[in-house]
């Protein structure tokens, strides 16, 4: 299996090179040149297995360079107790209906640990299987969460450095506190004047910037990522819609075959579009709802086949999603139109900061794709009313999910069995949550912790916690015009 640029068909790499380089020259994508088919046989045989058997085999379908044997050895480690629970990625299903897939219970508390407990194994391996001696930098943007995971996932792994852009202002309290107190002689946290947009479009300018890269290499340096833009971030995420899939047949929620729609809260597009790839594979899935929180942009994508970043950007209170340039949607435009559809469409961005897609794209999305909005009024009213109907405490992120399927089902009634990708812990979100139930939070974000375990009477997450010990290391604030020199000054020290 070769991997191919969204923007460069000639550009031919195998998977360990695309894992190694993360994005290509020219700013495209990596993406398999044909998808791998799981049989429903094939689908059937992982119900007996675990998550972390689960993950190897469907891995393995995707990273041919990769023997079972390896993906199996870094799939234990990487989802093993103390890490993760016994299982990685349970599903609990409410009293209302919808059934929840929590990807909140790894190191960080947030979904990112699925891809980024298991990357620094994959790149490390890929970087011996392609015989790179320099050191790997990687450089990650993040809304949030993935900024903490990577770091987590990196921190003193030997032959790397690892370099996150945050948005000044723009992540949670206890997301900033996760990255700022971050542990690790190789890990560098910078905050960005701006929002996600400004910081994602920064570290992209750095990739596709040939002469810096140079400049790095002749220092013993090469850059990749970490962000979903890296294929060895975005794939491990398919194994866990497969893995939900098994369980709900095992506990005879679903007849095996029978379709499951899944509604996931994005704002870089990286999450759903992994179900879309299991979709592709064989699973047996359904509609697949985009929830978007007020930054709306591809839930007017996907409605009108605009994509139009030329609008206000809104802080929210789902912070992990305000996002205005959904980098993993250039995949799917791929797979939708192929490369003419690609340079047309982010030619067009790149001038007018908007695109259009033809009827018959669009029309071939929407066959596939349903999608809905919730501002922060309604994601509020969501936290509550699922606390107070089913027991149940979810995070905002994962409270616009269950709004925009509420929408839904109400306008097409489709009563389909749904899954809820649930992505991060109500406790990183601890004040939002308890202003959601009705209750004044302490502006001290270890009080609102201790708040919220009382009420709603769970534990604190042990890595939340425990940043109430931990100094704060980094406190730079840069703009983006200045990225690229501030990874100068810090790979000089």
């Amino acid at each position: 299996m070769e991997y191919i640029s969204t923007r460069d068909e000639n550009r031919r790499l195998c998977a360990a090179q695309a894992i190694a380089a993360g994005l290509s020259p020219e700013g495209g994508l990596f993406l398999p040149e044909e998808l791998p088919s799981f049989s429903p046989e094939e689908i059937q045989e992982m119900m007996d297995m675990d998550y972390q058997e689960r993950a190897a085999l469907v891995l393995s379908r995707f990273l041919p360079d990769f023997s079972r044997e390896e993906l199996a050895e870094y799939a234990g480690k990487a989802y093993a107790s103390p890490k993760f629970p016994q299982s990685p990625a349970p599903v609990t299903s409410l009293k209302s209906g919808p059934h929840i897939l929590e990807l909140f219970h790894g190191p960080t508390c947030a979904f990112k640990d699925f891809a980024l407990q298991m990357l620094p194994f994959l790149l490390t391996a890929s970087l011996k299987k392609t015989g790179v001696q320099e050191t790997v930098v990687i450089l990650t943007a993040t809304s949030g969460d993935t900024g903490k995971a990577a770091l987590e996932g990196f921190a003193d792994v030997e032959g790397t450095k690892i370099g996150v852009f945050y948005p000044d202002g723009g992540t949670s309290e206890m997301q900033r506190l996760q990255m700022v107190t971050q542990s690790g002689e190789n890990v560098a946290v910078f905050a960005a004047a701006g929002n996600f947009d400004d910081a994602q479009n920064g570290v992209k300018k750095i990739f596709t910037d040939r002469t810096f890269a140079e400049e790095l290499k002749q220092q013993g340096f090469l850059l990749s990522s970490a962000n979903s833009i890296n294929w060895g971030r975005l794939v491990p995420q398919v194994a866990y819609y497969f893995s939900a899939y098994c369980d709900l047949c095992k506990q005879d929620h679903l007849t095996f075959g029978e379709k499951l729609n899944v509604t996931v809260p994005t704002g870089n597009f990286g999450n759903i579009l992994a179900a879309y790839l299991a979709k592709q594979c064989g699973l047996p899935l359904g509609k697949l709802i985009c929830a978007s929180n007020r930054n709306r942009v591809l839930t007017d994508f996907l409605s009108t086949g605009v994509y139009d970043r030329n609008r206000e950007f809104y802080m929210t209170t789902s912070p992990s999603m305000d996002i205005l340039i959904s980098s993993n949607l250039e995949r799917l435009l791929y797979l939708s139109g192929g490369q003419p559809l690609v340079q047309r469409c982010m030619e067009a961005l790149q001038q007018q900061g908007k695109y259009e897609v033809e009827p018959e794209i669009l029309a071939q999305l929407q066959e596939t794709f349903a999608c809905g909005c919730a501002d922060d009024y309604e994601t509020a009213q969501e936290i509550r009313w699922t606390y107070e109907r089913d027991s149940y405490l979810c995070d905002p992120h994962t409270a616009v999910a269950l709004h925009v399927y509420e929408q839904y089902t109400q306008q097409t009634g489709d009563s389909a069995p749904v899954l809820i990708a649930s992505t991060a812990s109500p406790f990183k979100f601890a004040g939002t949550v308890l202003e959601a139930l009705g209750h004044e939070a302490s502006p001290d974000p270890f009080q609102a912790l201790e708040q919220l375990s009382h009420i709603a009477g769970q534990p604190v997450p042990e890595a939340l916690a425990s940043l109430a010990d931990r100094p704060v290391r980094f406190n730079q604030v840069i703009t983006p015009a200045n990225m690229k020199a501030a990874v100068t000054e810090w790979l000089s020290k």
